[in-house]
């Protein structure tokens, strides 16, 4: 795993749509996610589209990313939860479940899903890797999807 987040991509001029489907459950992890996501994705794309949806849980986030991803209009889309690991192996089902859909969703749509779903063990990493910024996942989400469009744009000009 990365210890910090990859480097500023370049400053995309034009209009990018960047749809956000983020878990409710432990909110003030998944907040801090989407607050770094969207600052960052307005400072590298000022013309961005931003749109939020939020979901019950993190379980429930693929199908909103299907029916967005149906409609084709996202240049990518970002998937945001925090899955804390507890004493069963519940969270790994849960983890692996989400992990598995939203790479089915982007491979069967054509429609790059960023994956910051986040499954901790400890309110330390979650701390570090949503709220603090040298490892924010957020920010990495958000840097990944401009970079994703930006290829994904370049590929279907040709």
């Amino acid at each position: 795993m990365s210890t910090a987040v990859p480097p500023r991509p370049r400053l995309v001029i034009g209009k990018r749509v960047f749809p956000i489907v983020a878990s409710q459950y432990n909110p003030k992890y998944v907040q801090g996610l989407v607050n770094h996501a969207t600052d960052e994705l307005r400072s590298l794309c000022p013309a961005a589209a931003l749109t939020l949806h939020q979901v019950p849980g993190a379980f429930e986030i693929p199908v909103i990313v299907r029916e967005i991803a149906s409609q084709k209009k996202a240049d990518a889309i970002i998937a945001i939860g925090v899955i804390m690991k507890g004493g069963t192996t519940h969270a790994e089902h849960i983890a692996s479940s989400v992990t598995t859909a939203l790479q089915q969703i982007a491979i069967e749509y054509g429609v790059p899903v960023i994956n910051a779903v986040l499954s901790l063990k400890t309110e330390e990493q979650a701390r570090e890797r949503c709220l603090e910024t040298k490892l924010n996942r957020g920010i990495e989400a958000a840097r990944a999807a401009i970079e994703i469009a930006n290829v994904m744009s370049e590929l279907r000009a040709k």
